[in-house]
């Protein structure tokens, strides 16, 4: 696979063919609106509740339809949320759109965007850290090194 095939599938705008990390049976099924969650106007915004927000411990999980929906993804970047943005939904076309959005978004506000998934990504702030998760939280002679 030549570099900008694996670049245009690392952005999720082709197809990956490399079969060996993806399961096709997996379903988590459909996801519910009910519980504790605060919903703003639209409802594919989903923010955490109130206690979240004076902690300063929100993230934004945003599933746009069309080019139109990048003003929301923008309002909470810039307001200093993290925000997940879900592709999956878009034809490729607006879903490239949106990309190109989100790197202007995080050029100039001097922000990062990580790949989560195939066609889904984590805008984060330029006061938030990613941390990348086994080696992070685990410890060199933690409990499960008996020696």
């Amino acid at each position: 696979m030549g570099s900008v095939r694996k670049a245009s599938a690392w952005l999720g705008l082709v197809e990956d063919n490399d079969e060996r990390y993806y399961d096709d049976e997996y379903n988590d099924g459909p996801e519910t609106g009910t519980g504790n969650h605060a919903w703003v106007t639209d409802p594919r915004v989903q923010v955490a509740a109130e206690a979240a927000e004076e902690q300063d411990r929100r993230i934004a999980t945003v599933t746009p339809d069309s080019f139109r929906d990048a003003r929301a993804i923008g309002e909470l970047f810039r307001d200093g949320v993290p925000v997940i943005v879900n592709l999956t939904a878009m034809d490729p076309a607006d879903a490239k759109r949106v990309v190109d959005f989100a790197a202007g978004l995080i050029f100039g506000l001097r922000g990062s965007i990580d790949r989560v998934a195939t066609r889904v990504f984590l805008l984060s702030p330029a006061d938030t850290k990613v941390v990348a998760g086994e080696a992070a939280g685990r410890k060199a002679d933690g409990f499960f090194n008996q020696s």
